[in-house]
C-alpha cells in the first residue's frame, strides 16, 4: 500500500457510520426513512480493529440518520481515539435555531464540519426553502460540509454559485442511496449511473466543491474489482483533479460485499489509472487538507 518512494502513505476513510442499539433511553425517530446498515450495532472498538487489520490510519465517522440529529457516539470515539478519528456531525437543518451552534461548532474536541442527509421525505428540503438560512451561516462560520441529495448533485449547483467561500463536499460520486427507487432493470440503472457522474462531473467547475469516491461497491453490478465502476471514477478524478477527491467506503453499507482491506486495494491496486502521486492526495492527503484535520 505504501508509495514507491517517500514516507508511507497516510490513509484515511472519509466515510464510516457507527451507532448504538436502540434503547428506550437512547430511541430512534419514529418512522425514520433510513434503516440501519446492519441487524447489530457497530462500535468504534471493532471499527479500530479494522482498520489496523486493513492498513487506515485514520477514519472520518458520519453518525447515521437513523439516529437521529445526535452526535455523542461519534464524538465519543474521537475523544477515545483521537488521533484515529474525527466528526462531521449532523444538525437539525429544519429548525433555524439551529444556526445558534454553529459559531462554536468546531470548538468541540474532534468536530471537523457538517453531514447534511437529503433522502426520504427530506429530500425536498434542500430546494424548498427549509436549507436555505444554513448555507450562508456554514459559509460565515467557514465550516465544511458533506452532502448525500437524492435529487442528484445539480441541487449543489446553485449553492456552490451563491456560496463561493462554503466548502462543499459530495458525497459517493453524487450517487445517493435512493437514485434506483423503483428501478429493476440493470440497463435502466446503468442509465441512471451514467447520468448522475455526468452532474456531477458538471460541479467541478466550482472550486468550493469536492467528491468522496466513496461507497463505490454498492453501485456496481460487479463482484471485485468492480469493472463497471472504474470508468465513472476515473471521469470524476479527471474532472476535479486528485486533490479535491477521497477516498471513502461508507463501510457497513458493504459487509459482505467486500473486505476493508480489499476496500483500500481497490483504489491502490485495482485502479490502474491512478499515479502513485494520485493515490497519495486521494487516499489521504487530500481530505486532510480539505477539512483542515491536522496530520
Amino acid at each position: 500500500m505504501a508509495a514507491s518512494s517517500g514516507p508511507r502513505r497516510l490513509i484515511i476513510d472519509s466515510q464510516v457510520h457507527i451507532w448504538k442499539a436502540e434503547t428506550p433511553d437512547r430511541p430512534w425517530p419514529a418512522g425514520g426513512a433510513a434503516r440501519a446498515h446492519l441487524p447489530e450495532p457497530f462500535g468504534y472498538d471493532p471499527l479500530v480493529s479494522l482498520m489496523n487489520e486493513a492498513g487506515v490510519d485514520r477514519t472520518i465517522l458520519v453518525p447515521p440518520s437513523w439516529e437521529g440529529d445526535r452526535n455523542d457516539y461519534a464524538l465519543e470515539a474521537a475523544a477515545t481515539f483521537p488521533d484515529r478519528f474525527a466528526v462531521m456531525g449532523r444538525i437539525r437543518v429544519d429548525d433555524p435555531a439551529s444556526a445558534a451552534l454553529l459559531s462554536k461548532w468546531r470548538d468541540r474536541p474532534g468536530m471537523l464540519g457538517i453531514r447534511l442527509t437529503f433522502l426520504g421525505s427530506q429530500a425536498s428540503w434542500v430546494n424548498d426553502g427549509t436549507a436555505e438560512w444554513f448555507w450562508p451561516a456554514a459559509e460565515k462560520a467557514r465550516i465544511p460540509v458533506m452532502c448525500l441529495i437524492r435529487h442528484g448533485p445539480a441541487d449543489l449547483a446553485r449553492i456552490a454559485e451563491q456560496h463561493p467561500q462554503l466548502t462543499l463536499i459530495l458525497d459517493h460520486m453524487g450517487l445517493a442511496g435512493e437514485m434506483h427507487l423503483g428501478v429493476s432493470d440493470e440497463a435502466s440503472r446503468a442509465r441512471l449511473r451514467a447520468g448522475a457522474i455526468a452532474q456531477t462531473v458538471s460541479l467541478s467547475r466550482y472550486p468550493n466543491v469536492s467528491v468522496k469516491l466513496s461507497s463505490a461497491p454498492a453501485y456496481s453490478f460487479e463482484a471485485y474489482p468492480f469493472r463497471d465502476m472504474a470508468s465513472h471514477i476515473r471521469r470524476v478524478v479527471d474532472a476535479y483533479g486528485p486533490r479535491r477527491c477521497y477516498w471513502g467506503t461508507d463501510l457497513t453499507k458493504a459487509v459482505g460485499t467486500i473486505s476493508y482491506r480489499d476496500h483500500v486495494r481497490y483504489f491502490t491496486e485495482a485502479l490502474e489509472f491512478l499515479s502513485e502521486q494520485d493515490k497519495d492526495w486521494i487516499m489521504g492527503r487530500a481530505i486532510l487538507a480539505r477539512l483542515g484535520w491536522a496530520a
